[in-house]
Order: C-alpha cells, then structure tokens, then sequence
C-alpha cells in the first residue's frame, strides 16, 4: 500500500542520488545495446574536451562512461553503486586473478581491474562473447592504462574458461564477476568447480540477481552440500525456461548474439561449502537491484 502522497517512483529510488541516473532503458521492442552506441561511446570519449586529462587514468574514463549513460544512450553498465560493493570486495579479498564473465564495453573491466592492481593483484580477465564489445574493453582499457592488468578474452564464456584452464593461463580463480548471459550463471559456475578453479578461498560476485533475477543461481548458492547432493543424485540441473524467466532480455540477447549452448548436465562439485549474502543495490538507472556475494569456505568429506 503506498503512503499519501508517495510514488512509485520515490519509493523505486529511494536512497540513490537521481543525479547520478543514466536515462532509462529502452521501451519493450526496442534495441538497449548492440545497436551502434557502443562505438558511439568510444567516440565520445575520445572526442571529450578533456581527453588529456582521461588518459592514464581510470576513474576519468569510468566517469566519461556515466557521462554518456546519463546524457546520451542508456548503457548496460554494473555502474557506480554495485560497482562500490564489488570494488571494495576486491580490496578486502586481495585477489591475484579475477575473472568477469561478459564485459560489455568494459566498465566493470576497469573499474575492479584497477582495484584488483591496487590490491596488489596480477590479472584481470574479462570474457565477452561479442568480438565488437571486446574491441571497445581492449580500447578503453589501453586508454585508462590497464593493458598490463586487464585481459580481453573472446567466446562465450564456458569456451574461454576451458580454453584459459587448458592453457595453464587460468589455473584457480581468486574472485569471480558474472553479469553475462544469466542462464548461463549457475553452470559456468559448475564448470569453474568441475575444473578445480573454484575451491575453499573463491569468492563469487553475481550482478542482477533482483533485476531481472536469477533464481537457479540463487538456488545453487544457497544450497547445502547435502541439498546439493540429493539435486546431483536426482540429476536436478537447476536448469530453467529462459523464456519464462527473462522474457525481454533473452530475447534481446538471442535475437543480438544467438542462441547460448548451456550444459545442464555439468555437476559440478557438489561438496564445495557456500556462504552467501545478498547486497542490495541500484541499477545505475536507479532501479532496485543487488549483487549477490558468495564465499566458498570449505570442502565437505
């Protein structure tokens, strides 16, 4: 019941700074990425009257990113408010290699790949399954001066994590980003654990787990060992109806990118032990979402 005199719009934004908002998404029907403006926005930052003073540096260029979302096109960034609670996990984990999967045109990429640098990290990993999107993370990565830390990797996720491990260039995987395609959250995330690369230490950051949500992630991180045992006896993959789900958004995404193969069959390692807690946060439209933070604390015998 709203309170006299109340909005549904206050109450939307309640508690985040609307100065800082990127205009809204894109009605239904309507393209909200892939449509050209992530090219427009590499041209627009290095077309800014202080380029010069972006260079070298990625807070300047994270802030002529929020420039464009806020003046010009909506921009399917984590963006400053979830990006803080992310940032700040960085410092406090402290992690060697961080992996994101899907990187978009590379906002997360800097942002925690200059944190992991502070922390004193080594690699920062952004997987996009986009090769234009991939191009625009390489570009404004060099651009902020985060070519030595930050590594563009192309192909879909679960792809470029075997490839990665096959190669010895991902061997375990101190912290973990996912804000890609959502139904393929929970069995990369099983893939990470059947290649050893999650284990005891792993810390997990989920993106847009209220908005549009993610249930069987949520599920699976939230589960028991023994919860997870029975599921993986009873061949439960946690899988879903993407349709039913996401609607917009997979539609959007098939329609851009097509279809994503997902491994429902992967088990994964069912004895890893989670601890897991829910951030709540804002879109950097305003819209209420979270990000969820999960801690694998141990193994079960």
């Amino acid at each position: 019941m709203e309170m006299p005199g109340s909005t549904v719009e206050n109450v939307k934004h309640a508690g985040f700074d609307e100065r800082n908002a990127y205009v809204p998404q894109e009605e239904k029907g309507q393209a909200f990425f892939d449509d050209g403006r992530e090219i427009e926005l590499l041209h627009f930052v290095y077309g800014h009257p202080s380029i010069e003073e972006i260079r070298g540096s990625p807070e300047n260029v994270l802030r002529a990113i929020d420039e464009y979302g806020r003046t010009k096109k909506y921009l399917m960034n984590v963006g400053a408010d979830k990006g803080k609670i992310v940032a700040d996990l960085v410092a406090k984990v402290k992690p060697q290699v961080m992996v994101e999967l899907g990187g978009y045109i590379g906002y997360s990429a800097l942002l925690f790949g200059d944190a992991v640098r502070k922390a004193g990290g080594q690699r920062y990993f952004s997987l996009e399954r986009n090769p234009e999107f991939g191009a625009v993370i390489a570009s404004l990565a060099d651009l902020a001066g985060l070519s030595d830390v930050v590594k563009v990797v192309i192909g879909s996720s679960a792809d470029s994590i075997k490839r990665l491990h096959s190669q010895g260039a991902l061997t375990h995987i101190d912290l973990m980003f996912l804000d890609h395609y959502k139904p393929a959250y929970t069995s990369d995330l099983k893939l990470c654990e059947h290649l050893n690369l999650v284990t005891p230490g792993t810390v997990l950051a989920a993106d847009n787990v209220i908005k549009p949500g993610n249930p069987p992630y949520l599920e699976y991180v939230r589960s028991s060992v023994e919860e997870k045992r029975k599921a993986a006896a009873m061949e439960k993959t946690n899988g879903f109806d993407v349709k039913s789900e996401f609607g917009r958004n997979a539609d959007m995404y098939q329609q851009r990118e097509g279809e994503e193969k997902i491994n429902t069959e992967l088990k994964g390692n069912p004895n890893l032990v989670y601890e897991s807690n829910l951030v709540n946060s804002y879109e950097p439209t305003g819209e209420p979402d979270g990000v969820e933070i999960t801690r694998c604390t141990g193994l079960a015998k």
